[in-house]
C-alpha cells in the first residue's frame, strides 16, 4: 500500500540532496521520490562544472540500468513466442554452440574442457551463462590470459561499457565466441556479459536493431520517449566525471561518445534517460505488467531466481549476495525490493510493498562495486519521508 510522503519529510529529501551537490562533490543530480500516484522530483546543480543548471528532464547516461530494460525486452519477445526461456541459444547465437570452457579462470586459454550442455535463453537473463566479471580476473598478480584475449577482441565486458573499442554487434559476438567460457553453463553467477549477449539475441530474433526492439515493445508503450542509446540534444546531456586527485575529471562531455549512435547497442549498459521515463518503467512493475508484459514475466523478474550454489562463486565481493539475489537481469533483495544502479553514477529502486520508487541520477561514477553514501543518504531520507 502507498504511504503519503510528508511535506517535512520531503524538505529533508532536499536538505540531503542539496548536501551532496558540489562542483568537488557531485556538480547536479535529479532525484525522484514517488509513493503511489505523488511524484517529488529534486533537480540541483548543474550539468557540467560551471555549465546550465540540472532540470527535470535532463537526460543522464544510466549504464547498467540498462539491464533491466533489456531483461523486459527479452520477457516481451518470449510472450511473442520469438524466442522460448529454455531453449538453447545456438539456432540464433551460432557462434556460442560448442563451447569449451577453462579449467581454471587464471589458467591458458587453450587449458579447456567442453561444456557439460548448451547456453540456454535462462541462463543469460541469470547471468549464468559461464561467461562474465567476476572478481578472481582482478586479484591475481598481473593481467590473465582471458583478460588479455577479451581487451583484444574489444568486448569491453569486463568492465565499464566503451563505445570507442566496441565494434557493431555481429563482430561482437564472433570475438566473444572465440573464447572459451570460464564457467560450465548454468553454474555461477558472472556480472555484466548476460546483457549483451541479449542484445544481439534480441536483434536477430525480432529482425531489427536493438533500439527498435526496445522502442517497439516497451519504450513507446510506456511513454518513455526520452530513452535511448544516443541522444540528439546533447545540451540536455550532463558531463560525466570520474573521481580523481583533488576531486572530479571529465570523462565524456556532452557531445561526446553518447551524442552519436554507437557501432554496437549494448543491452548491458547502453542507453541515456530521464527520471520520469525510469519512473514509467517502474510502474509497469507496479501494475503488474500492463500494458506490455504478463503478470507472470514481472513476477520471474522480480523474485529470486539463482540457486545457492550459483551465488556460493559468484558476486561483486564476499558479501554480494548478503540479504539478495538476482532475478532476471535485476537485484531482487530478501524484502521484496528490486532494481539496479549504473556505474556512471545513477541508481533505480521499487519497494513495491510501499509502492515507492526512488530514481537517482549524477554525472559522478561510482567510487566503487558498491552503493554510494550519497545515494543511501537519500534513499534513507526518502524511506523516513513516507507516513
Amino acid at each position: 500500500m502507498a504511504g503519503t510522503l510528508s511535506r517535512s519529510g520531503l524538505a529533508a529529501v532536499h536538505d540531503t540532496a542539496a548536501r551532496l551537490v558540489g562542483d568537488d562533490k557531485t556538480p547536479g543530480l535529479v532525484a525522484l521520490v514517488a509513493s503511489g500516484h505523488q511524484v517529488h522530483v529534486e533537480a540541483l546543480g548543474s550539468l557540467t562544472i560551471g555549465g546550465p543548471p540540472v532540470v527535470r528532464d535532463s537526460l543522464f547516461r544510466i549504464a547498467s540500468m540498462t539491464k533491466p530494460v533489456t531483461g523486459a525486452a527479452t520477457m516481451a519477445l518470449i510472450e511473442e513466442g520469438l524466442i522460448s526461456l529454455d531453449e538453447t541459444v545456438d539456432r540464433l547465437l551460432p557462434e556460442l554452440a560448442s563451447r569449451r570452457v577453462l579449467r581454471t579462470v587464471t589458467g591458458p586459454l587453450d587449458d579447456t574442457v567442453a561444456a557439460i550442455r548448451p547456453i540456454t535463453v535462462r541462463d543469460l537473463l541469470t547471468f549464468t551463462f559461464g561467461f562474465g566479471f567476476v572478481m578472481e580476473l582482478f586479484t591475481e598478480p598481473g593481467p590473465l590470459p582471458i583478460v588479455l584475449a577479451e581487451q583484444a577482441a574489444k568486448l569491453a565486458t569486463f568492465g565499464p561499457p566503451d563505445r570507442k573499442m566496441q565494434p557493431d554487434g555481429d563482430t561482437w559476438l564472433a570475438g566473444l565466441g572465440s573464447l572459451p567460457l570460464l564457467a560450465q553453463p548454468g553454474e555461477r553467477w558472472m556480472y555484466n556479459t548476460g546483457a549483451s549477449v541479449l542484445g544481439v539475441l534480441l536483434t536477430r530474433a525480432a529482425g531489427m536493431p536493438l533500439r527498435d526492439v526496445f522502442r517497439t515493445r516497451l519504450l513507446d508503450p510506456l511513454g518513455m520517449t526520452q530513452t535511448a542509446f544516443w541522444t540528439t540534444e546533447p545540451a540536455r546531456l550532463a558531463t560525466a566525471y570520474r573521481p580523481a586527485s583533488g576531486g572530479l575529471e571529465m570523462w565524456d562531455p556532452p557531445d561526446g561518445d553518447y551524442s552519436r549512435a554507437p557501432a554496437f547497442e549494448d543491452g548491458a549498459g547502453g542507453l541515456v534517460s530521464t527520471v520520469d521515463d525510469l519512473l514509467a518503467f517502474a510502474r509497469l512493475f507496479l501494475r503488474g505488467g500492463d500494458p506490455v508484459l504478463s503478470a507472470d514475466s514481472i513476477t520471474a523478474m522480480t523474485t529470486d531466481q539463482l540457486t545457492p550454489q550459483q551465488k556460493a562463486r559468484g558476486g561483486l565481493g564476499t558479501d554480494f549476495f548478503s540479504g539478495m539475489s538476482w532475478s532476471f537481469c535485476q537485484a531482487v533483495q530478501d524484502d521484496g525490493v528490486f532494481g539496479w544502479d549504473g556505474g556512471f553514477g545513477s541508481t533505480w529502486m521499487v519497494d513495491p510493498a510501499r509502492e515507492l520508487v526512488i530514481v537517482i541520477l549524477t554525472q559522478r561514477m561510482f567510487d566503487g562495486p558498491g552503493l554510494p553514501d550519497s545515494h543511501a543518504a537519500i534513499r534513507k531520507a526518502a524511506y523516513a519521508a513516507l507516513e
